[in-house]
């Protein structure tokens, strides 16, 4: 059973940067690609970003040159550093590996 979890959120003034962190529980972990997804109140959730067993990621045009994922294989933890934040970036974050996905966490970015 596959379990994520994520943290790292909060309030931020714009252009702050933020981690959040993604850890996963259970087996299986080195062998998935995770992706962040975020959703803002009244929109439908949006891909944010992925990273694969191979270190490849890719971005959402509208994240790309400010957001960074990672992931840490010994420690079961994917990344998301978000730079240069913008207020259009305040929703609930979460983490997806394999159809699972975390409970969220809130970034808010506001002055």
């Amino acid at each position: 059973q596959v379990q994520l979890v994520e943290s790292g959120g909060g309030l931020v003034q714009p252009g702050g940067s933020l981690r959040l962190s993604c850890v996963a529980s259970g087996r299986g972990f080195t062998i998935y690609a995770v992706a962040w997804y975020r959703q803002a109140p009244g929109n439908q959730r949006e891909w944010v970003g992925s990273i694969t067993r191979g270190l490849n990621t890719a971005y959402a045009p509208s994240v790309e040159g400010r957001f960074t994922i990672a992931r840490d294989d010994a420690e079961n933890t994917v990344y998301l550093q978000m730079n240069n934040l913008k207020p259009e970036d305040t929703a609930v974050y979460y983490c997806n590996m394999a159809s699972h996905w975390g409970q969220g966490t809130q970034v808010t970015v506001s002055s």
